[in-house]
């Protein structure tokens, strides 16, 4: 059966993002320091990444795909290029409609206005028999958890201090995460969680 998964990086002190994210800095000042370890230990990764991309359709906040708020520049096609990773359907949250965005490699953008649980069954339907990827940012990946809808939380924890920024776990309520696996490299360390709800 398939599950609903989340990769996320995070500072050790919870962040995901730094502070001050713009156009030129997507992930906020010293933000781009958080995946550090996926270029620079690609190999010594390989298997980290391999899961994060093997997803049969993903779920981002509007800010992950693109920076800004209100109507769209239909010119922005998102951060990757013209052949994202993902390689699968990707279901962006946001409050301004937007017509589908068909990309090289199998990716195509879909842009959803009603909500975390909405997006999730369209991804449902799209990915079949294989797992939903939660994909971020930190306020997504926030919605989820609060929802209870994340059955494993993978988190990518980098050795450094960003001290503000999107912060992982703001208003998710009381979790209960139980330890599934662990790993590390020097620039990063991997930790896998299954997420149930107390009580």
């Amino acid at each position: 059966m398939s599950k609903v998964t989340c990769d996320i990086t995070v500072s050790v002190d919870g962040y995901a993002a730094g502070p001050n994210q713009r156009m030129d800095e997507p992930l906020g000042d010293g933000g781009e320091l958080l995946h550090r370890w996926m270029f620079e230990e690609a190999e010594a990764n390989a298997e980290e990444v391999e899961k994060i991309t093997s997803a049969g359709a993903y779920i981002m906040g509007r800010n992950m795909f693109a920076s800004g708020r209100g109507d769209w520049d239909l010119e922005w096609n998102g951060w990757w290029g013209d052949e994202p990773p993902y390689h699968a359907p990707v279901f962006v949250l946001t409050h301004y409609p937007r017509e589908p965005v068909p990309m090289k490699g199998g990716t195509t953008f879909f842009f959803v206005t009603d909500g975390v649980e909405s997006a999730l069954a369209q991804a449902r339907q799209a990915a079949g028999d294989r797992d939903i990827a939660i994909a971020g940012g930190a306020h997504t990946v926030n919605q989820y958890l609060a929802a209870g809808l994340i059955d494993e939380l993978r988190l990518h924890v980098a050795p450094i201090v960003l001290g503000r920024g999107e912060r992982l776990f703001e208003g998710v309520g009381d979790l209960s995460l139980e330890p599934a696996g662990a790993s590390r490299t020097e620039l990063v360390t991997h930790v896998t969680y299954r997420v149930s709800r107390r009580g």
